[in-house]
This record gives C-alpha cells, sequence and structure tokens, in this order.
C-alpha cells in the first residue's frame, strides 16, 4: 500500500481538492451512495451532498462499498435539493444536473474553467433529477450513449462524468505548470 502513495484519513481531509461537489439527490441505493464516496475520494474531491431521502453515514451499505471513504469525504446531508443548491451558490458553485433534457449539453462539449467552482447533482436510479431541481441548475450535462438502453447505472454516471471533468482539471494544472 506504500507504493500507492495512499493518504491517511487527516492527509486527505487537509489535502487541496478538486473544486467539485456531488449532490445525490433522493438515491435509493445506499450502495450507489457509497460508491460515489469512493469515486469522492479517489478524485480528491471537496464533497459530497446528500439531500432528500439518500442515506447518509453512518450506515451498513455506504460503509461496504465506500471502504472508508465515507470517513474521508466531506459530506452534508439537506432535506431537500434547493437547500444544497443554495448554499452552494452562496459560495459560488456553478450548479449543473446530470440529466437527459432539450437543454442539455454533451459531456465532451461541456466547458468548464476549472479556476471555477462546479457542482454536479445526481438523482434518483429510477426517475432521475427532479424538474424542480433541474430548474434551479446553471444547466444539464448528458453522457453520450450509444446502445439501445440509453440509460447507466447512477453511480457509474457519476464515476463517468467526474472522471471527465477531473481529467480536464489534471490537464489544466499540468498545462499550467509548463
Amino acid at each position: 500500500m506504500e507504493a500507492l502513495n495512499r493518504k491517511s484519513v487527516e492527509e486527505f481531509r487537509q489535502a487541496a481538492k478538486i473544486p467539485i461537489v456531488v449532490v445525490l439527490e433522493n438515491i435509493r441505493s445506499a450502495y450507489n451512495v457509497g460508491s460515489i464516496f469512493r469515486t469522492a475520494d479517489a478524485f480528491l474531491l471537496e464533497a459530497v451532498f446528500l439531500t432528500g431521502y439518500t442515506a447518509h453515514p453512518p450506515h451498513k451499505e455506504i460503509k461496504k462499498t465506500a471502504l472508508g471513504a465515507e470517513e474521508s469525504v466531506l459530506w452534508k446531508h439537506f432535506s431537500t435539493t434547493k437547500e444544497a443548491i443554495q448554499e452552494l451558490r452562496s459560495c459560488d458553485y456553478t450548479v449543473f444536473a446530470v440529466e437527459q433534457t432539450n437543454q442539455r449539453v454533451m459531456l465532451e462539449n461541456v466547458e468548464w474553467d476549472t479556476e471555477k467552482k462546479i457542482a454536479l447533482v445526481l438523482g434518483n436510479e429510477v426517475s432521475g433529477v427532479e424538474q424542480e431541481t433541474i430548474d434551479n441548475c446553471d444547466g444539464c450535462i448528458e453522457i453520450p450513449q450509444l446502445g439501445m438502453k440509453h440509460s447507466l447505472n447512477m453511480a457509474t454516471a457519476g464515476g463517468v462524468v467526474l472522471w471527465e471533468f477531473v481529467r480536464k482539471w489534471i490537464l489544466t494544472v499540468k498545462h499550467n505548470r509548463r
């Protein structure tokens, strides 16, 4: 594990973070929540905001998939997604819903000034992001899908979108160091 250069919980908490917050809206599966915690830890994200009836730590199923990331990643629970978005806006975050809508931007076309803070809302596994939430966001992002289903597991979709943003952030940081 030493060769992997793993951070301790304390080192993670004190490390500079990528300015991304993930907002989980009414997620049914605590396993999916745990998976997002693990992804947020892997990518050194700012926080995970949990809204509505989304499970939150301490929770057996979150712990099983998060593998301790629920201990390192900053998280906060809100009764509603609207409250979470209000807090994010007060801290100058731009908020995007990850959802298929007529007004969406395809993931590969998203422009992001990596100096700016963003939040990404992931919705319920069946019904997606609520319309009221979409209306409160700055835009929607859609993942290109080429097969028959045109839907991904919520945690998988989160991983895909988050990696694309983290990838852009890494490239910008490397470019700026030259």
